[in-house]
């Protein structure tokens, strides 16, 4: 068996695109991926095609050969979207090796440790603030609507979520995201006491609607800084969260900060490789290390996921993107025993199914795992091609 070619396709998913990876070999067999280049990813279907020439006419099932080769030939450049390329491909890979065996790919890591995977609500109120129209679902506007969600999310059979700050101005709850340079507070990134209102008053609002036995988890992303992150954490403590999460790329500030704060860290989803990770570890930064499959690869995750467990961390894949990078990160927590929570949007816009032969099963709040041969799921290549991206 060899690779006959590579291929990226790309669709319009609204207010983000949807990426997929297809590569095809000699003997008929296809391997799919779904990756992100929405996110400060931009060009990275760009360096998938560049480093995909480089596999033409390679077995694609001794994946860590493959893979092996495209880090030797980046070595100089390696991490960031290198990493995410070769990451990509390392999944494609995986799909076609299961595939020919007949198996799942969590097979192919010993899985699966568990069969149903307890999933966790994201971006609770979130894209219902900044997004319900591409989403046909009516916007929120108070905290009183977000209440009423939470209420809905509990009921739904989900028995946690993730939300975001999002302050109320003039009476309407708005977005807040300074971190990313789309707010105000971009560059200096200093909090103040409304940020922290705004904080108790989303979380306030989901307790008062999900009640008080939802897990809950509150994403601060980069939205701070070392000072800021503790002033949250002081801020949040009254509402007995199942973790704070936050980006930094500081080990000991992170380690700081989980050492004065009164509820558990969740960070690193930011991070590509093992030795990405080891600083976080080694610190005993987090008490949940985020590990993000589409950008690692499944197999570098699951060496992750092993590293995390020498240090007695437990780990949750970073799974905001399509229904292939759900079963992506659904194979991962099947295969790895250290397991805490998945991540997954349920908010999108109207049409994303089209783009996959089916959509993850989930039953009272958690995804069934398929049984089938590769991910469980296939790309609609068709549909994808029908919607491409807005110029």
């Amino acid at each position: 068996m060899k690779i006959k070619s590579v291929e990226t396709l790309r669709a319009d998913a609204g207010w983000r695109l949807f990426s997929f990876l297809k590569l095809t070999t000699d003997t008929g067999v296809t391997g799919w991926s779904e990756y992100n280049e929405s996110f400060g990813s931009h060009g990275l279907s760009s360096v998938i095609e560049q480093l995909g020439k480089l596999i033409i006419g390679h077995d694609p099932r001794p994946y860590e050969r493959v893979i092996s080769t495209l880090h030797v030939l980046s070595r100089q450049s390696q991490g960031g979207l290198m990493h995410q390329a070769i990451a990509a491909i390392e999944n494609a890979l995986l799909d076609i090796k299961a595939k020919d065996l007949g198996i799942p790919v969590y097979a192919l890591f010993g899985g699966p440790v568990r069969d149903r995977i307890p999933l966790y609500w994201s971006h609770t109120g979130t894209y219902r603030v900044r997004n319900a129209k591409m989403m046909g679902v009516p916007q929120l506007e108070t905290y009183d609507d977000l209440a009423r969600h939470g209420e809905e999310i509990k009921k739904r059979g989900f028995r946690a979520m993730k939300t975001n700050i999002l302050p109320a101005v003039d009476g309407k709850l708005v977005s807040f995201s300074p971190g990313f340079g789309r707010t105000a507070g971009w560059p200096e990134l200093n909090w103040d006491g409304r940020a922290l209102q705004a904080a108790r008053d989303t979380l306030g609002a989901l307790r008062a609607g999900a009640g008080n036995e939802i897990g809950l988890m509150l994403d601060v992303n980069f939205h701070f800084k070392t000072e800021g992150f503790l002033r949250v954490a002081e801020a949040v403590a009254p509402y007995d969260l199942t973790w704070l999460e936050i980006d930094t790329f500081d080990p000991a500030a992170l380690a700081h900060i989980r050492s004065r704060a009164h509820c558990p860290i969740a960070s690193c989803e930011t991070l590509c490789a093992r030795r990405d990770f080891k600083p976080f570890f080694d610190a005993y930064a987090v008490d949940v290390a985020i590990v993000d499959v589409p950008w690692n690869g499944l197999a570098e995750s699951v060496k992750i996921a092993a590293m995390a467990d020498a240090h007695e961390i437990n780990v949750a894949p970073h799974n905001f993107y399509g229904h292939l990078c759900t079963m992506q990160s659904a194979h991962f927590c099947a295969a790895v025993p250290n397991f805490r929570i998945m991540e997954i949007d349920i908010d999108a816009v109207e049409w994303r199914d089209e783009f996959y032969s089916s959509a993850p099963v989930i039953e009272d709040g958690e995804l069934v795992l398929p049984t089938g041969p590769g991910w469980g799921l296939e790309v609609n290549e068709a549909a994808v091609r029908a919607r491409p991206p807005k110029s």
